[in-house]
């Protein structure tokens, strides 16, 4: 597979990695839009949002739990992170690798 998220999970492209378990690895983003910014991706491939099957749950439950997890250990759970889904191109998505922004470390005006 010639996906690049699954190649950093499995450490044959060097990230600057936050945060790894048994089933997801955070790493920063290359091209930032907050101080801090965050990707949560699930070790295996799974595809987009808009390929997610009712067998998924534990994966989306787990991202969203590792979300706060990353938010308690990067130091903003009280002053708040923005995670956003983006599916499809129109709304940015570039990696067809399901993947959660975490956004952190400024006031979100929208």
């Amino acid at each position: 597979m010639d996906c690049i998220f699954c190649k950093i999970a499995d450490k044959e492209i060097n990230s600057e990695i936050v945060s790894e378990d048994g089933d997801f690895v955070v790493f920063k983003d290359i091209n930032p839009k907050a101080p801090v910014h965050l990707l949560i991706i699930p070790k295996a491939h799974i595809g987009p949002v808009s390929a997610l099957k009712a067998k998924d749950k534990e994966v989306i439950s787990g991202i969203i739990l590792k979300a706060q997890e990353v938010a308690e250990k990067v130091g903003v759970a009280e002053s708040g992170y923005r995670l956003i889904f983006n599916v499809g191109k129109d709304a940015g998505m570039e990696v067809e690798h399901l993947h959660l922004h975490f956004l952190a470390g400024k006031i979100f005006d929208f």
